[in-house]
This record gives structure tokens, C-alpha cells and sequence, in this order.
């Protein structure tokens, strides 16, 4: 059973990383404190607070960046609501360095929750380890948390949307797969479904972006069927990137794909249908797989360095805005 527990408080400001070097490596990410980032083109700062909450026993934590206040002439309606899933081995402040969807997000009136994985991971497959005993615990614990910022947030429950890095993407894919009545969009950067014995079959329609390297030395574009044992956590099998978007595509009722080059990128686009049980809530929805040139284990657009061997960042596409520009508007590709 679900035990939900007050919000705290626990600091004005939040940690922030100098490098990702522990990104999906198993090892913590170095931090440093910081301010609270400045709202984009005000200067102002977006208030912010880390918060926790109480879900199956387990105290989590998340880290939540609020719009500014709306001012006496501006909408003072509920919020979209983005959840942001850091990588294996890193944390939320990790994420947020990379990818400033804060800012971003900050900029567009969203209210944005980075919440911590327990082990620095999430439970991304359905594979009972004995690291995960409870395989289902991340997705009850994001279920809960989104219902929670409904309630304390004034968050819009018809615009949740999730989205992550690496194993943070394929936890939003994930949440997409198993809940999609609950969100109004997913995207993955660098993450794959699950596949073999932790496999995640998608249930539902729901608009979902997939953003990946072409040359990922991590997590390739074809996929890991067959991955490596690893000492401290499984490292599980995933489809291709491909696969993992049509396979959204397929439970959308989706019709054929069509791909055209852009400028440092492909894109793959399935228009979703309104034959799939509830598909007739999205009918301009669509699902996008984006393979990007020269990019490697990384989010395209980000400043921060990404650790040795995990390959170039692309600058021919700026993730954060293009993810976010598909949750307003998740119709065919521009």
C-alpha cells in the first residue's frame, strides 16, 4: 500500500554538478552547491526546494523547480508538470547541469520535478533482482508523486509528461509504456526499452520522443540484447532505439513511419491513430524516433562534458527544447 507523507523542505537551493562523470557508471556524481538557477531572460531566481516523499516505506526524495509567480494579468491555471529521470549512477542536480530543463521548462510556466532513484537507478524493467526485489517500486513511486504535485502544485493532471537520460530514458519509457493514460507525453534521450526476462511492453497510445546517438559506444543504436554481467546492478537488454519507438507506435495504432534527413539528425515520425482503446484523446499525436550524427552516449545541445568513452555531444540539435517543443505540440515533425 501506498503511505504518503508530508512534503519537507529541505533546502532553498540545490546541489549542483561540475561534470557527469558518474552518469551510468555506477558511481555518484560529484556536487557542489549552488544557487538557484535564474529564470530564463528575467534574472530572477525560479524558486525551487527538495522535498520528500513516503511511498511503500521508502522516504524519497525529488528536487522541484516552480514557474515564477504569475503576475495580476497572467493565467493563474494549472500547470503542465514534467518528471525528469537522471542516469544511472548520477542524480538530479547531475541532470539538471546537463540538460537545464529547469530553465527551460521555467521559461514555458512548467513546473519540473527531478526526483532521486534509490542506488542513484531506476527499476526500468520488470526484472525481479536481487538489488530490485520490487521491480514495480519506481513506477508506483512516480504514480504517486505526480498525483501528489496534482494535489499540493496545482499541477494539470491532462499535461504530465516524463522524460530522462539513459536508464532515467528508459524509466520514462517505462511510465509511458505502463501508464499512459496518465501522461500527456514521453521522451527518452539515450534509452531503450527493456527487453528478455525484464521486458516493458507498451499498454496504451501516447505521444513519445526517442532521441538517440548514431555512434553511442554505451547503449547502442541496435540495441543491447546481450549485455554484460555487472557486479553491482544488472545491466538489462534492450531493444533497439528503433524498435523501442515503433513498438509505441504499434499501441498507438500508429500507420506507417516516414523519415526525412534534417540538418545533423534523422527523423523517423509514426502519426498515432484512434483505434487503440483511447486513442481518440490524442488524435494529432505522433510517435518520433531522432537518430543524431556524431553523437554519442550524451544529450545533444548540453555544455557539460560527458564522461571519457561516452562519445561527442551533438550541438545540431538542442534536446532540451526539442523535447519540450514535442510535449506542446506532439504532432507531425516540423
Amino acid at each position: 500500500m501506498l503511505a504518503l507523507a508530508l512534503v519537507l523542505p529541505l533546502a532553498g537551493c540545490a546541489t549542483d554538478s561540475d561534470s557527469d562523470s558518474g552518469a551510468d557508471s555506477g558511481r555518484p556524481a560529484a556536487a557542489s552547491s549552488a544557487s538557484a538557477p535564474a529564470t530564463a531572460g528575467t534574472g530572477t531566481p525560479a524558486p525551487e526546494v527538495r522535498a520528500q516523499l513516503r511511498v511503500d516505506g521508502d522516504v524519497r526524495q525529488y528536487l522541484l523547480h516552480r514557474p515564477p509567480a504569475p503576475g495580476a494579468d497572467d493565467d493563474d491555471g494549472p500547470r503542465p508538470l514534467l518528471i525528469a529521470f537522471h542516469g544511472r549512477g548520477a542524480d538530479a542536480a547531475e541532470l539538471r547541469a546537463k540538460t537545464r530543463l529547469e530553465r527551460a521548462a521555467t521559461a514555458r510556466g512548467m513546473l519540473v520535478a527531478f526526483p532521486e532513484g534509490l542506488g542513484h537507478g531506476w527499476g526500468a524493467g520488470t526484472q525481479v533482482t536481487k538489488q530490485r526485489p520490487d521491480p514495480g517500486l519506481d513506477v508506483r513511486f512516480t504514480e504517486t508523486l505526480i498525483k501528489h504535485l496534482v494535489r499540493t502544485e496545482r499541477a494539470d493532471p491532462e499535461r504530465v509528461y516524463v522524460a530522462g537520460f539513459s536508464n532515467g530514458g528508459s524509466m520514462a519509457l517505462r511510465m509511458a509504456a505502463e501508464r499512459p493514460a496518465l501522461l500527456a507525453g514521453a521522451a527518452s534521450v539515450s534509452g531503450q526499452l527493456p527487453t528478455g526476462s525484464a521486458a516493458v511492453e507498451p499498454t496504451g497510445p501516447v505521444p513519445v520522443m526517442v532521441v538517440y546517438g548514431a555512434d553511442d559506444p554505451v547503449r547502442p543504436l541496435a540495441g543491447w540484447p546481450s549485455p554484460p554481467p555487472d557486479p553491482e546492478e544488472p545491466i538489462l537488454p534492450t531493444r533497439s532505439a528503433r524498435d523501442s519507438a515503433a513498438a509505441f507506435a504499434a499501441a498507438g495504432d500508429a500507420g506507417e513511419p516516414v523519415t526525412r534527413e534534417e540538418k545533423g539528425y534523422d527523423r523517423t515520425v509514426w502519426r498515432l491513430g484512434t483505434g487503440a482503446p483511447g486513442g481518440d484523446r490524442r488524435p494529432d499525436g505522433t510517435v518520433q524516433l531522432l537518430v543524431v550524427d556524431d553523437a554519442g552516449h550524451t544529450w545533444p545541445g548540453s555544455t557539460v562534458p560527458p564522461p571519457e568513452g561516452f562519445g561527442p555531444v551533438s550541438k545540431a540539435l538542442d534536446a532540451t527544447d526539442t523535447l519540450l517543443d514535442f510535449f506542446t505540440d506532439p504532432g507531425p515533425g516540423r
